[in-house]
């Protein structure tokens, strides 16, 4: 299938954008908070999801690969479709969507239309024990366990969990929670 596009764009239809490859309009669905940061005229590579069905062919796309992947992850979901995963998008950032799902935030997700409690707690239980793999929260039993206090002082700082976790995930082991604290600090920018 198609996996990304890079062109411009050619005409913003709330939610859908046509962007022009090589004089081929291509008609791409997106989020509310990619929409809103798009422009006529302007170039963009776009990760696309293909949806086949047996009356359309539908494209979803995003800015960053991680974004499709966390999508895709959304879709082994029971209940769970293309366009209510893109709308999940409209409401938070990926790092937005992970938090919840690791906190168990089922008001996050129940604050999307046409997504209910059954299938918000379907997400969060389906979804909370993958987040390890691809780069987006590491959640084996160890590490967590081990850095909880740091993630929650990090978290204080006003860093997300992701972002916390990427920073204690490179440092070496037997440190303090202290001076895991300031080395993450160091390493986040602070």
């Amino acid at each position: 299938m198609i996996g990304f596009l890079n062109g411009k764009i050619d005409l913003l239809q709330r939610p859908n954008v046509i962007i022009d490859v090589n004089g081929v309009g291509y008609k791409v669905l997106v989020s509310e908070n990619v929409y809103k940061n798009l422009t006529v005229g302007q170039k963009i590579k776009i990760f696309t999801y293909t949806y086949v069905r047996d009356d359309a062919l539908e494209l979803f796309g995003f800015l960053e690969i991680d974004d499709l992947k966390l999508f895709e992850s959304l879709l082994t979901v029971s209940g769970i479709g293309p366009r209510t995963a893109l709308n999940i998008f409209s409401f938070g950032e990926r790092q937005n969507i992970i938090e919840a799902i690791v906190k168990g935030d089922s008001l996050f997700f129940t604050s999307v239309p046409r997504l209910g409690t059954k299938n918000a707690q379907r997400i969060i239980i389906e979804l909370k024990n993958k987040m390890g793999g691809d780069g987006l929260v590491d959640l084996s039993g160890k590490d967590l366990i081990e850095n909880t206090e740091a993630i929650e002082a990090l978290k204080n700082f006003g860093f997300s969990v992701v972002e916390a976790q990427k920073a204690l995930r490179n440092l070496e082991s037997g440190l303090s929670t202290e001076e895991k604290i300031k080395q993450a600090l160091k390493s986040l920018g602070r």
